[in-house]
């Protein structure tokens, strides 16, 4: 009896499971899951001062099939002008990089169509769209004022050491170390500086007569208020360029960001008018390759163009370097290695036979 209750309970459970099945094949005719969507964006939706670099990456909740991730299903468009750039599809996330470097201080609009498919071969329900807005400066970037630190090609806290025979054009400045820890020079003493036959210029220590050590005193003062104001610039153009790495690069004007460290393995050309201004953010240690070279087209001038080292700046052996260096550590030309700049540095300058020279005003 019981037996026979039960049969028709069941028969009417299958009945409902089959009709169920029929309608999610009628609504899913793969019937293979549910239409894929966004679950992050870089940037996200809305945000502002992106930098110019930036790549544009959306994750997906499901694998996608990648032959549906291209140039038509992923769009980003300035107005209505469509933006040129490469994508890379993998696990989940789709990456658009731009071929030229977004326009500064510009809204942009990113796309996801409706053909982007799953590997299941579901679409995106609908269109998937977010805005977001560059950063930067538009080249409209303020000169750094070095202050009385730019009367001098060298000026340093705790020494200036030589070694082999330099040719430096300007004046030297070290303070609050003495002139004993400037070493190398074959110093000739004269009231309030002294001579060198390698320096086409002067030089200062803090023991020497007055007026030269309160002279000093404002120089190195103002040459930390030139380093933080350099490094504390926060409209970013260009964040972790190369990551690091800016060998073979041509770089335009504008304020750029490292948070580890920048090396030079082969020449960087900097390319821009001469009243353009680079600067370079760099929170540990610039290197410079051997026999590489900065170069400047276009009219670019190394008055305007700040190296901002929170680490060691070290500069390769016959290298050619451009630009002022405004390092919280030291700074070392390797032998051989020359510059057309200014090297100021919260500690030491080491040079070993090095051609630097204060760049033209």
């Amino acid at each position: 009896m019981k037996l026979i209750k039960i049969i028709p309970i069941l028969a009417i459970m299958l009945s409902v499971f089959v009709i169920g099945c029929n309608e999610d094949d009628e609504n899913n005719p793969n019937n293979q899951g549910n239409n894929p969507t966004i679950s992050a964006t870089i940037p996200e939706s809305n945000e502002v001062n992106i930098a110019r670099n930036n790549a544009v990456t959306v994750t997906f909740d499901v694998e996608m099939d990648p032959a549906t991730i291209n140039s038509s299903t992923f769009i980003v468009t300035q107005g209505t002008t469509e933006v040129d750039g490469n994508l890379e599809y993998s696990e989940m996330e789709a990456t658009f990089t731009p071929t030229m470097a977004f326009n500064a201080l510009t809204a942009y609009t990113a796309t996801i169509t409706t053909d982007a498919k799953s590997l299941e071969g579901n679409n995106l329900e609908e269109n998937y769209s977010w805005t977001f807005t560059t950063g930067g400066t538009n080249a409209n970037i303020e000169n750094v004022d070095l202050g009385a630190s730019g009367n001098y090609v060298i000026l340093s806290k705790t020494a200036i050491n030589n070694t082999g025979t330099s040719a430096l054009t300007g004046d030297l400045g070290l303070s609050p170390a003495a002139t004993s820890y400037i070493t190398g020079l074959s110093l000739t003493d004269y009231t309030g500086y002294a001579t060198s036959a390698q320096v086409t210029g002067e030089i200062y220590a803090a023991d020497m007569a007055d007026p030269t050590p309160s002279n000093l005193t404002t120089a190195v003062e103002n040459m930390i208020t030139a380093y933080n104001d350099a490094a504390g610039r926060s409209a970013i153009d260009f964040l972790e360029l190369g990551t690091g790495n800016i060998g073979g690069k041509t770089l335009t004007s504008g304020i750029y960001k490292w948070t580890n460290t920048v090396t030079i393995p082969t020449d960087v050309t900097l390319s821009g008018s001469s009243t353009d201004v680079w600067i370079f953010q760099i929170a540990e240690d610039l290197t410079m390759s051997a026999a590489t070279n900065i170069i400047l087209t276009g009219g670019a001038s190394a008055k305007n163009i700040y190296w901002v080292v929170a680490g060691q700046a070290t500069l390769g052996t016959t290298s050619h370097f451009e630009g002022i260096i405004l390092s919280m550590t030291g700074i070392t030309l390797q032998t051989g290695a020359s510059m057309n700049g200014r090297a100021l540095a919260q500690t030491a300058v080491n040079l070993d036979g090095n051609a630097v020279t204060q760049p033209a005003q």
